[in-house]
C-alpha cells in the first residue's frame, strides 16, 4: 500500500509538472508570436512591405518615395484597390503628392497663401486611376490600387507614389517616423506593425550605370548602426479571421463513376444574404445596372444552399494505370463582382507530379523546401484571367493530368481530393471528410460493388 501511494504521488507530480510545462510553453508562444492568427501555412513568408525612402530635403521637410511591395505568393489586391493610412508623429502636413492622393484635405485654414494637399493628422491615401495626366504619374502608380500577387506577376506586384511632407524637420535627426499604419486591401484583414528603420535603399538610374541611395547620415553602406538612416519599413500581414467571420468560397467534389455530387455544406458562407439573393431565372436580372458594384461592396448573390460568392468544383474525371485526370471548375455566384487576375491554390500530395495543365497557368509553390504538395492555378492572359460575374459566363474551368506516385499517393478513402483550397487567398470550406466520394484503388474498377449490391447478392444466395 505504501508503495502504491508513493507511486500515485509520483504520477501526480509528473502530471502537475507536465501541465505547468504546457502552460509555460503556451504563454511563451503567445508572447513571441502575438500575431499568430495572421500566419498562413501555405505562404509562411507572405506579407506586404511598405518602404518609405526620404529622397531629398526641402525648406521645412522632405520629399519621400513610398513603395508598396506585395510579397504574397497568391493573394493580390483587387479592385477597388488598396487604402493606406497612418498617423503623424508631430504636426506634419502633405504639401503635394504624385501618383496618389488623400481622400480628404482636412482643415488647412491656418495656411493663407500656399495650401497643402492634406492637413489631417491621420491621412488616408489611395492610388490614382489609370489615364491620369502624365505630370501626376509616378513609377508603378495609377492602377486604381490593384496590385498583383508575387507568385503570379512579380513585375506588377508593386505600387508606389511620391509625397512631399512639410513641418517635419530638415534633417535625419529631427524627422519622426509615422505611426499606426493601416492597410485595407480593399477590405479588412491586414495588420501592420510599427515602422522600423532599415538600411538606405539603393536605386539604379534608367541606364543601370549609376547608383543613388535614400538620404542617410552614413556614406558607408556597410555600417551596422542605421539609427539615423531615413529609410523605414512597415510590414503588414493578412488574417482571414480579421477579414470575415465566414468563408467566402466553398468546394464540392464528384468522381467519374458516381452520379452523386458531394456539395458544399449548407450555409457555408453564412445565410445573412438569403433574403436578398436572386434566383437564376428571376426577371430582375434584366434590370439595367443590376451588375453595377456598390461603394460598400455589398454582394448580390444567386440563391444557393451554400450562399457563397465562389464555388470550386473538383471532379475526378479519369483513372488510368499510371495517370489520373482532374477537372477543376470555378463558378461565380456574385452578380456585382468579377474577379481579375484570380488565383486558385490547392494542396494535394500528388501535385509534385503535375504532367499537364490544359487551360490554366500553373506554378508549384514550395513553402517548405522538403514538401512539394502545393500548386497555384491562374488564368491565361487575355483568355480566362477574368472571371465574369454570375451568369452564363461566370465560370472558368480546366483539366489537370497527374502522374501517380504509389509511394505517396493512393485513391483510397478520398486521397484523390485536395487537403486545402484557396481562392484569391481566401481559404475555402471543404465538405466533411465522411461525405467524400469513395474511390476505387484500381484503374479498371469502373463499377465498384457497393454495400447494397452485396446485400442483394447475399439475399439471392440464401
Amino acid at each position: 500500500m505504501a508503495f502504491e501511494a508513493k507511486q500515485c504521488d509520483q504520477q501526480r507530480q509528473c502530471c502537475s509538472f507536465s501541465g505547468l510545462k504546457f502552460s509555460l510553453l503556451a504563454i511563451l508562444f503567445f508572447v513571441l508570436f502575438p500575431h499568430a492568427a495572421a500566419f498562413d501555412p501555405l505562404d509562411p513568408f507572405g506579407n506586404i512591405t511598405i518602404k518609405w525612402d526620404v529622397m531629398s530635403w526641402t525648406a521645412d521637410g522632405y520629399v519621400a518615395s513610398v513603395t508598396m511591395n506585395n510579397f504574397q505568393m497568391y493573394r493580390h489586391i483587387m479592385s477597388p484597390g488598396w487604402t493606406l493610412g497612418w498617423g503623424w508623429a508631430k504636426k506634419e502636413v502633405i504639401w503635394s503628392m504624385v501618383g496618389a492622393q488623400t481622400t480628404e484635405q482636412g482643415d488647412c485654414s491656418k495656411f493663407k497663401a500656399n495650401i497643402p494637399h492634406c492637413c489631417k493628422r491621420n491621412p488616408i491615401v489611395v492610388d490614382l486611376l489609370p489615364g491620369v495626366p502624365y505630370n501626376q504619374q509616378f513609377s508603378n502608380c495609377c492602377k486604381g490600387g490593384v496590385v498583383a500577387s508575387w507568385g503570379q506577376d512579380p513585375a506588377a506586384a508593386v505600387s508606389a507614389f511620391q509625397i512631399s511632407v512639410g513641418q517635419a524637420g530638415t534633417s535625419n535627426k529631427t524627422v519622426k517616423l509615422p505611426k499606426n499604419f493601416t492597410l485595407l486591401g480593399p477590405g479588412p484583414g491586414y495588420t501592420c506593425g510599427p515602422a522600423k528603420v532599415v538600411p538606405s535603399t539603393v536605386f539604379l538610374t534608367p541606364d543601370r550605370r549609376r547608383k543613388t541611395q535614400a538620404q542617410s547620415e552614413f556614406s558607408d553602406a556597410r555600417m551596422v548602426d542605421y539609427s539615423h538612416a531615413v529609410t523605414w519599413n512597415v510590414t503588414c500581414t493578412y488574417s482571414q479571421f480579421l477579414a470575415s467571420k465566414n468563408p467566402s468560397c466553398c468546394v464540392s467534389f464528384s468522381s467519374f463513376y458516381n452520379n452523386t455530387i458531394t456539395p458544399c455544406p449548407t450555409c457555408t458562407c453564412g445565410c445573412q444574404n438569403k433574403n436578398n439573393c436572386i434566383r437564376s431565372d428571376s426577371k430582375r436580372l434584366n434590370t439595367v445596372g443590376i451588375n453595377t458594384p456598390r461603394k460598400d461592396n455589398a454582394p448580390l448573390l444567386q440563391c444557393t444552399h451554400h450562399m457563397c460568392p465562389i464555388r470550386v468544383h473538383w471532379h475526378i474525371k479519369l483513372n488510368y494505370r499510371d495517370y489520373w485526370r482532374v477537372k477543376i471548375a470555378i463558378t461565380n455566384f456574385n452578380y456585382r463582382m468579377n474577379y481579375t487576375e484570380w488565383t486558385l491554390v490547392a494542396q494535394h500530395p500528388n501535385l509534385n507530379n503535375v504532367t499537364q495543365v490544359f487551360s490554366f497557368d500553373y506554378k508549384p509553390l514550395v513553402p517548405y523546401q522538403s514538401i512539394n504538395d502545393t500548386g497555384m492555378f491562374y488564368g491565361m492572359k487575355f483568355y480566362n484571367d477574368l472571371l465574369m460575374e454570375a451568369g452564363p459566363s461566370g465560370n472558368v474551368q480546366s483539366e489537370v493530368l497527374l502522374q501517380k506516385d504509389k509511394n505517396t499517393f493512393t485513391f483510397k478513402q478520398g486521397w484523390a481530393f485536395p487537403r486545402r483550397v484557396y481562392f484569391n487567398g481566401q481559404e475555402c470550406r471543404l465538405p466533411p471528410p465522411d461525405a467524400y466520394p469513395i474511390l476505387p484503388n484500381s484503374a479498371y474498377s469502373r463499377h465498384p460493388v457497393t454495400i447494397t449490391t452485396m446485400a442483394v447478392l447475399v439475399f439471392w444466395m440464401i
